[in-house]
């Protein structure tokens, strides 16, 4: 089921705030899905989703390949008969602030601050899509 990203209900915005390790998808160079869990946040007044991961992380490398018009994903959270998927294109972001904003918002939705690292790089999704039933 489609949703407005202008007029996201509050249950379904609410489901992206609770503890779940969602699943990133992204494609390799052959077309074949590449599907890891990961965390994310979801901005929807922005309508990003951020991931932080490794700069070297196969995500990464798929993200990059696509070239700078960015790379078509999903991430997608299930719970029992809940789920959620936001798609959009995906860019690597490495500027330090950009990074330290993303690591905030992963220690807000998921209760603890990842160890530093300097090989850390944040995946910013400009969310086109929401599907789900939440």
């Amino acid at each position: 089921m489609a949703h407005d990203l202008s007029a996201l209900t509050p249950a379904y915005l609410a489901f992206w705030d609770e503890y779940f390790m969602p699943t990133l998808t992204t494609l390799r160079a052959d077309g074949t899905p590449h599907v890891v869990p990961v965390g994310v946040t979801f901005d929807a007044g922005q309508r990003i989703a951020r991931v932080i991961t490794r700069k070297d992380s196969t995500k990464v490398k798929n993200i990059l390949a696509a070239g700078p018009g960015g790379a078509a994903v999903a991430v997608c959270q299930v719970d029992r008969g809940r789920w959620a998927t936001l798609e959009g294109l995906a860019r690597v972001r490495t500027d330090a602030e950009s990074v330290a904003d993303a690591v905030r918002r992963y220690a807000a939705r998921y209760g603890r601050t990842p160890t530093p690292n300097p090989d850390r790089v944040m995946i910013e999704i400009a969310v086109t899509k929401a599907l789900g039933r939440a």
